[in-house]
């Protein structure tokens, strides 16, 4: 884990000003999607007898890429030293077990079985116009969001704010991309959030983190060409532990009467892949696959911390008994073959859910691994149950996106089939 913690930390240091404010957002528009904006932006401004007001595009590069060579090199030195400083924190905390080792070393084995089809997903990374890297949704270090566009800029697209996993301590932006790239293709806008990592930040920093981030969103994505009255939040892993963790908190919040920047009942529905929602149950578990119950407790804030960071819990408390009743459906989906986090968890806080009399729905994928559901059946090509069962879900309603999917033609293999069948045996997850 430790020397993954470059992975952490990329990124985390960049300054730049909270992007919250329509004219902040506005800055960082692409060019490609000004045409869509503005037609929306005049439309709702516009009375009755007003004729939309004509947009003359800019001359020159977009003002987010306008950036000197002196203020990359200081960008550059910044995040070396909190590379540096993190990795030595890290180090710290795990010691020399040799069960992370032994997990290390399975991890770069299984990487690197699957580069061919990661070389492939960094070069859309980088170098596709259809990203935007890095908008800044925050004042925090890691407070930037990745957005996958659709090249159809023809009306505004439903969203999927994505938190990525990572065990709570290498969660990155990044690894959304070959599911943004994937859906991006489907009409569908992602958000791929970054948030502060351990030992950055603890749960309740990423909680807050992913709150706002998902704030940002509802109050920004029309100038992106998003609907803000068509978004989902998914996670995966530690990310769907963070963001049930938000989502909860938010719902207690708003059965409270407290001030509140976005509200549950503006998402259209929650997927939650392969995550964790009992922490109590999960202690031990970790401890034995290596991350340690000195580090876990640490990253929760200590044991007396776990209920309030446990979502099944959480629905289960009378206290807060009409907050279950604000989310919006709950979809939850595991492989019975994930041995980083058991079926258990989420077919638990279904359970929990639906005793709380909360939508809820529980989807097992027999003998799928904890990243096959992710990485290994995306990178495969072709048909993929859970991301169809997803884009059906977010389409439901909407008979020319539902024609369109009918007929999209099969998705690219990206790694051959045995390498992704090593992957899967060698797989530390």
């Amino acid at each position: 884990m430790a020397t993954h913690t470059a992975s952490l930390a990329t990124e985390s240091n960049r300054s730049g000003p909270t992007t919250t404010s329509s004219d902040e957002a506005e800055s960082t528009i692409n060019m490609e999607t000004e045409p869509l904006v503005y037609r929306a932006l005049n439309q709702a401004n516009s009375g009755p007898n007003e004729k939309p007001r004509r947009r003359f595009a800019r001359k020159g590069p977009p003002l987010s890429r306008q950036r000197s060579l002196s203020r990359e090199i200081g960008h550059a030195a910044a995040e070396t030293y909190l590379i540096t400083r993190l990795s030595f924190k890290l180090l710290s905390y795990l010691g020399v077990g040799y069960r992370w080792m032994t997990k290390f070393f399975a991890l770069v084995c299984y990487a690197l079985l699957l580069l061919p089809g990661f070389l492939q997903v960094v070069y859309y990374y980088f170098f596709s116009s259809q990203v935007r890297r890095s908008v800044v949704y925050g004042d925090q270090p890691r407070n930037r969001l990745d957005l996958h566009l659709p090249t159809n800029c023809d009306g505004l697209k439903p969203v999927v704010v994505f938190v990525t996993g990572g065990a709570w301590i290498i969660g990155y932006k990044a690894w959304g991309s070959l599911l943004g790239q994937q859906l991006a293709e489907r009409d569908i806008i992602v958000a791929c959030l970054d948030y502060r990592n351990f030992p950055q930040g603890t749960i309740s920093d990423m909680v807050e983190d992913v709150s706002q981030g998902i704030s940002f969103v509802f109050n920004n994505i029309v100038f992106y060409g998003g609907d803000p009255s068509r978004v989902y939040l998914m996670g995966q892993s530690a990310g769907a532990h963070i963001s049930a963790c938000a989502l909860l908190r938010q719902a207690i919040k708003e059965s409270e009467g407290e001030s509140i920047s976005w509200t549950v009942s503006q998402l259209k529905a929650y997927f939650g892949l392969s995550g964790g929602y009992n922490l109590f149950k999960l202690v031990e578990h970790f401890h034995n696959r290596g991350l340690y119950r000195s580090i876990f407790l640490s990253v929760m804030e200590g044991e007396e911390s776990l209920g309030k960071f446990s979502p099944e819990v959480m629905v289960q408390k009378k206290s807060t008994a009409e907050a279950p009743l604000l989310l919006p459906p709950i979809i939850l989906f595991h492989g019975t073959n994930d041995y980083s986090i058991p079926h258990d968890a989420s077919k638990d806080f279904a359970d929990a859910l639906k005793c709380a009399n909360a939508h809820a729905e529980l989807v097992l994928y027999n003998g799928k691994t904890h990243t096959d559901l992710f990485l290994q059946d995306p990178l495969r090509g072709g048909k993929d149950e859970l991301f169809d069962y997803v884009v059906a879900v977010i389409h439901a309603g909407d008979a020319e996106a539902l024609a369109k999917d009918a007929v999209a033609p099969p998705r690219k293999r990206l790694v051959p089939e045995i390498l992704l069948k090593l992957a899967h045996r060698i797989s530390p997850f």
